[in-house]
């Protein structure tokens, strides 16, 4: 038997991450890519529609999803640091080159609330954040 090695937080992180994909799907987004990962940044999911590709960052959070504000106020998109961003921005320079994409572009922010006792999930997109 293989033993789960994730860390609580990785496995919030996929759970919320697959929820985001499925949320993608179901309003016609067809996903390119998850996970990208370089050593100066990763992006969650990489997905199209028309012909606008959307570089998604997914943000994950347990609690209640009838709480609004979640523990003390506490918002996942409040954890999109300057850092991160830079991180983020390397990483979306380097797909676009690597696949040598001449396209529009923008960032998406998915926040996921996560109500594991109840097997519920809150999304919301926020989209085009500005880098």
């Amino acid at each position: 038997m293989k033993v789960d090695s994730r860390t609580e937080k990785r496995k919030l992180g996929d759970i919320g991450e697959n929820v985001a994909c499925e949320f993608l799907k179901r309003r016609g987004f067809k996903i390119m890519e998850r996970n990208y990962l370089k050593k100066w940044g990763e992006i969650d999911i990489i997905a199209k529609k028309s012909d606008l590709i959307h570089f998604v960052e997914v943000k994950s959070v347990s609690g209640s999803v009838s709480d609004v504000t979640l523990r003390d106020n506490y918002r996942p998109e409040d954890n999109m640091h300057p850092w991160k961003l830079k991180r983020l921005s390397r990483a979306m320079q380097t797909y676009l080159l690597e696949k040598k994409l001449d396209c529009d572009w923008q960032l998406d922010l998915i926040t996921v609330r996560i109500d594991e006792k109840n097997r519920k999930a809150r999304v919301e997109l926020i989209e085009n954040v500005i880098i």
